[in-house]
Parts: structure tokens; C-alpha cells; sequence
């Protein structure tokens, strides 16, 4: 496909990309982390992110018609991917590990891994079977 063909999924991208990116930061701000604390809010939105993501996966790959082509872009690679946020998690794990508490750098660290891995299974899981007991109607 040529370059120009992409313009409109790379609006797409961008759109989302500043509605999440906002929407993180707004959460940021609504709920700041302390220093020296755990990160709940990065940590929240990390999951819930994945979550919205496992749920979108489902409307949009396992329906009988097809959805508009820029909206996985748009919800998926912008949205979800402008809200949750790897550098963050990252920095704050870096943050957590060089004020000397390596325990709870540590647990965060793979609390954020393995609660992003079953929060899209759980929003996968969940969408499929609120589908399946809507077409059991």
C-alpha cells in the first residue's frame, strides 16, 4: 500500500493516541502517586487499559460484520496504547528500585506484568460470555 493510503489510519492512530495519552494524564492528576509509594494510578491504568484492549479484540474479530477499518486503530493502537503506558511503569520501577526499596520495586515490577497479561483475559473472557449469553435470548 502506498504511503499516502496510510494517512487516514495513521490520523486514526493519532486521534486515539491524544485521547488516551490525555485520559492517563488526567488520571495522573486526579490521583498523583507520592513519592516513594507504590504507583496505583500508572498500575491502574496499565490494567484497565489491557482490559479495555482484551474487550475490543473480541468486538472487532469475532463479529459477523466486519467494523469500520480505523476503528482498531483508533481504540486499540491509539487509545489503549496512548492511555496505558510501559515507559511509566518503567520509570516508576527505576524510581522505586534506586530510593533503596527494592521489595516493593520488585513487586511492582511483576504485579504490573502479570495483572496487564489477566486483565486482557479477563476482558476477553467477560466479552465473549456476555455475547454468548445475548445471542442464548
Amino acid at each position: 500500500m502506498e504511503p499516502r493510503g496510510q494517512l487516514p489510519v495513521v490520523g486514526a492512530v493519532a486521534a486515539g493516541g491524544v485521547l488516551g495519552a490525555s485520559a492517563r494524564y488526567g488520571a495522573a492528576l486526579l490521583w498523583p502517586t507520592p513519592a516513594h509509594a507504590f504507583p496505583w494510578t500508572t498500575f491502574t491504568v496499565n490494567a484497565a487499559g489491557c482490559a479495555a484492549l482484551g474487550v475490543l479484540m473480541v468486538l472487532t474479530t469475532e463479529t459477523a460484520t466486519a467494523p469500520h477499518p480505523l476503528l482498531r486503530p483508533f481504540l486499540g493502537t491509539g487509545f489503549c496504547g496512548g492511555f496505558t503506558t510501559f515507559s511509566t511503569y518503567a520509570l516508576d520501577t527505576q524510581r522505586l528500585l534506586a530510593a533503596g526499596d527494592p521489595t516493593r520495586g520488585l513487586l511492582y515490577l511483576a504485579a504490573t506484568a502479570v495483572t496487564a497479561l489477566a486483565a486482557v483475559w479477563a476482558g476477553v473472557t467477560a466479552t465473549r460470555a456476555v455475547r454468548a449469553k445475548a445471542k442464548a435470548r
